[in-house]
């Protein structure tokens, strides 16, 4: 399945960030996102693979951190994901086979029962959790992202291979 990915979906609280919500005096929303999750995002761009964020809420955290990582696509406040989820499809020519979505709630469910590779963290709730092909073994905000990110890559390619070429800026950019 990992092998034909081209697109990797993402929500945010409890994907990116481990689900809790800080918020501050002057009602500022601080998240915290793990650093492994960015270099493997960073990584897979290298790879020709494109992102996408779909997530429920609206953050500047969240706009300062898609756009430090070169996010493809971003949509925040959305409720109706799966309509936002299907256009982007359609737009960008990718079948559902070829889109990899890692989720971690009910309101992610329409979108995981579609794609080619549905992901969930392992601390996301037990319905998601009936409903993936892939459970990682790290927690939301703890890395999963790059978990997944490190099984695609390794099916696409020779990873250490891969990396090696990336550390020695050896590999161009797939657009």
């Amino acid at each position: 399945m990992s092998s034909k990915i081209k697109l990797i979906v993402l929500d945010v609280d409890g994907v990116l960030t481990d689900g809790k919500l800080i918020i501050g005096t002057n009602h500022t929303e601080l998240k915290a996102f793990h650093s492994q999750d960015g270099m493997g995002i960073t990584l897979a761009r290298h790879a020709g693979i494109q992102f996408a964020i779909i997530t429920g809420r609206k953050s500047d955290a969240v706009r300062r951190r898609a756009k430090e990582l070169s996010i493809d696509y971003l949509y925040e406040g959305i409720s109706d994901k799966i309509q936002v989820f299907e256009n982007l499809l359609n737009e960008l020519n990718i079948s559902h086979e070829e889109v990899c979505f890692i989720g971690d709630d009910i309101n992610d469910l329409l979108i995981l029962k579609q794609v080619g590779l549905a992901c969930a963290p392992k601390d996301a709730v037990d319905m998601v959790k009936r409903n993936v092909h892939y459970i990682t073994k790290r927690s939301g905000g703890e890395g999963a992202v790059r978990e997944v990110i490190d099984r695609i890559l390794t099916e696409q390619f020779d990873y250490d291979d891969f990396v090696m070429k990336f550390l020695q800026n050896k590999i161009e950019v797939k657009q």
